[in-house]
């Protein structure tokens, strides 16, 4: 199945501007691909104000986020890999949603716990679904 973490971006985002609020998204500015002035974050992670009157031409599909925003002024193109969002949330009350890290490589299909333990579900078994963060 394909990453719900695009669709649940996308959804929060509606919902956050449908309730007047202001949207902002923390962002891992360190992972692969991704486009910010990196002179604006700080600990490898940079938090965005996506809200309509903050940017222009706004895209989000189930790749990237991309805008124009500004930043001290000055004009720039943003382009964030769906992957490295960490989070979205209303500025005014915090509500929103923190993602957990996502790797860069499209390949680790295996997971494995703390002791290193292989968790991958066996072919014989449907996968259950989990609870808790997304």
């Amino acid at each position: 199945m394909n990453s719900s973490r695009p669709y649940l971006v996308r959804a929060l985002y509606e919902w956050i501007v449908d309730n007047d609020c202001t949207p902002h998204m923390l962002v891992n500015s360190e992972f692969p691909a991704v486009q910010v002035p990196q002179g604006f974050a700080s600990d490898g992670q940079i938090v965005l104000n996506v809200s309509p009157s903050a940017v222009r031409h706004l895209h989000m599909d189930n790749e990237a986020v991309s805008f124009e925003g500004r930043f001290g002024g000055v004009p720039h193109t943003l382009y964030v890999p769906i992957g490295a969002i960490l989070g979205i949330y209303a500025r005014e009350n915090g509500q929103g949603m923190v993602f957990d890290l996502e790797s860069p490589f499209e390949d680790d299909e295996t997971i494995e716990n703390e002791d290193g333990d292989d968790l991958t579900p066996p072919d014989s078994e449907p996968p259950r679904p989990s609870a808790g963060r997304v």
